[in-house]
């Protein structure tokens, strides 16, 4: 049964998700909705011309700073600094940025200018923050997500050049790390990130944490 939500900022109870994570439709992409969201394990990704969608699959994909895994390779590329990492100097860009990478196996994108608007009004409150990757002045890569207590929501990711955003994405969880940040969550998995050192993690034991 899809519970379809009201203007009332409430969520179901997560055991009433689908056996593919999705918990609700509808409602709104106001700060205080996404924040209550974020807070319990909840996250919006639906396509421009659909209904907002909410989710919180079982198992969760997750990466714990300290077991973050750095190849040789990537070592060798911070180590020669290619790029230039900042935090929080490009957020709309960046979210630009991802919302205009291709993905393989996907037509568009899922960020559409209610997810733009949205996420850069978190931002201006401190919720929000971007990582960039510049080359010679140029923004080449980025991440941007969610920070809530000592849990980082990334949310999306883009590279024009090889290894940019892992290199920001690296970068960023030795930073945060450092400042008390516990679990990273990367809500579904890929490739990309379970080479970072992603696993799959049951959604109870995810809820725990984020308590």
């Amino acid at each position: 049964m899809i519970h379809w939500l009201t203007q009332k900022l409430v969520f179901p109870p997560y055991h009433f998700a689908d056996k593919d994570g999705l918990l609700a439709v509808g409602g709104d992409l106001s700060v205080e909705r996404l924040k209550l969201a974020y807070s319990t394990g909840i996250f919006p990704w639906y396509n421009p011309e659909d209904p907002i969608l909410w989710w919180s699959p079982d198992p969760r994909f997750v990466l714990l700073p300290s077991e973050l895994n750095v190849s040789r390779t990537m070592r060798q590329v911070l180590d020669r600094n290619i790029f230039q990492i900042t935090t929080n100097q490009a957020f709309e860009q960046v979210v630009r940025g991802c919302q205009a990478a291709k993905r393989q196996g996907q037509n568009g994108t899922w960020i559409s200018e209610e997810i733009v608007e949205s996420y850069c009004k978190l931002h201006e409150l401190g919720w929000a923050h971007s990582i960039e990757a510049w080359q010679d002045g140029e923004l080449v890569g980025g991440l941007y997500g969610i920070k809530i207590g000592r849990c980082f929501s990334g949310e999306s990711m883009f590279a024009k050049k090889s290894n940019a955003s892992k290199a920001a994405f690296i970068t960023y969880v030795r930073q945060i790390e450092k400042e008390g940040i516990e679990l990273i969550d990367c809500q579904t998995r890929t490739p990309h990130l379970e080479s970072l050192g992603g696993k799959f993690m049951r959604r109870k034991a995810f809820l725990d944490y984020l308590k």
